[in-house]
């Protein structure tokens, strides 16, 4: 799904040069690479303080943390979506509110958080699933209307933009009150370990994030709060530096990519393209297709004797996955991402690929239908 051998390839002499310098100064942990890698992401996401993590999860968990949620109140986030979203929510004893997704885009439905909002609801997050930003504008009006907490889930959309109504920009991430992100290595900006970071344009919260990820402590030693150990290495900080810089062309290869599978299945009865939205550009961190009247598990098979990979980006939704049940829903409380959940199957997008692969994926789903 991801060919990271020749993207590191293209970049190896920089990348080499970076880890090495960072090996020969021992300055492993919190070094400064970590410092200069968080200045750039500041300047690239156009956002006042990037705090570095260990990865997307503990994002997340910190984000929650710094808001002072509490157990019992309610974040309403989207049952279409990696397991994260929902664990943090779970492990932090918040009530995890489940809503549906719009059909088209795949991302939250504000009109299903709308009618989710309780008393108790404290949060909203938003998921920008497979490189597209949610509709963030209504959901940024009704967060202010009821004095609610945005906090972004940015792992797959790094670098999109989002186009308000009258037409100014912000990176996704950079939105709400809080975004997070990993750089878990098949991501658009992923490293080649674990890695994530929390964004804010809030100093107050900000030092409470800072705090927060690094064991509570602000003077060493002394703990004025609880915290965790989630910190970024001055390796993967470096590495990320380097891709950091490449990431605008590796989203536009991307987009090069997708405008080919687009022009061979857009008039195919039995799949529908990604949507395009005219609020948001698309990264691509997937290229995610809807099936129709075919087996999609055997469309994957097929594929997969002839050496392409194809994944299916969630078969089972949230609200029904074991861990997650919970006597408020149940099969058929969300109709289109179980509807999504049976059809959806996301095909090899990565910055990599050329017409002659391209070619030969898109020849061979076809085949399948003849």
């Amino acid at each position: 799904m991801v060919d990271l051998k020749r993207q590191y390839a293209h970049i190896r002499q920089e990348l080499d040069e970076a880890v090495l310098q960072v090996i020969g100064s021992t300055q492993y942990i919190n070094g400064p690479e970590v410092k200069a890698f968080q200045q750039d992401l500041e300047a690239y996401l156009d956002v006042k303080h990037v705090i570095p993590c260990a990865n997307g999860t503990d994002a997340l968990q910190v984000s929650m943390m710094a808001l002072g949620l509490q157990p019992g109140d309610e974040v309403i986030t989207t049952s279409f979506t990696f397991v994260a979203t929902v664990e943090v929510i779970a492990l932090l004893g918040l009530t995890p509110v489940l809503v549906d997704v719009d059909p088209d885009t795949f991302n939250i439905d504000p009109e299903a958080v709308k009618k989710a909002i309780t008393p108790k609801t404290k949060a909203i997050v938003p998921v920008h699933l497979f490189g597209q930003s949610a509709h963030m504008e209504p959901l940024l009006e009704m967060a202010g209307k009821h004095g609610l907490y945005v906090i972004e889930d940015n792992a797959q959309a790094i670098g999109a933009d989002y186009i308000f109504a009258d037409g100014s920009r912000r990176k996704t991430g950079a939105l709400g009150h809080i975004g997070c992100t990993s750089f878990f290595p098949s991501k658009n900006l992923g490293c080649y370990g674990d890695g994530g970071a929390v964004f804010t344009n809030d100093e107050a919260l900000a030092q409470k994030l800072r705090v927060i990820v690094n064991h509570g402590m602000e003077v060493r030693y002394y703990h004025d709060s609880v915290g965790v150990n989630s910190r970024l290495d001055s390796i993967q900080a470096a590495i990320l530096r380097i891709k950091l810089r490449h990431l605008d062309a590796y989203t536009a290869a991307r987009n090069k990519a997708a405008a080919f599978y687009d022009n061979a299945f857009k008039n195919h009865p039995g799949l529908t393209i990604p949507a395009r939205v005219p609020y948001s550009t698309h990264v691509f961190h997937q290229y995610t297709l809807k099936v129709d009247g075919v087996d999609r598990f055997g469309l994957q098979e097929y594929l997969r004797e002839k050496d392409i990979p194809a994944m299916v980006y969630y078969p089972v939704p949230m609200h029904l996955q074991k861990a997650y049940m919970d006597p408020r829903y149940k099969a058929g409380d969300f109709p289109v991402t179980e509807d999504l959940s049976e059809r959806v199957i996301s095909l090899p997008m990565h910055t990599e690929l050329d017409e002659e692969q391209l070619q030969y994926i898109t020849s061979s789903v076809l085949s399948y239908f003849d």
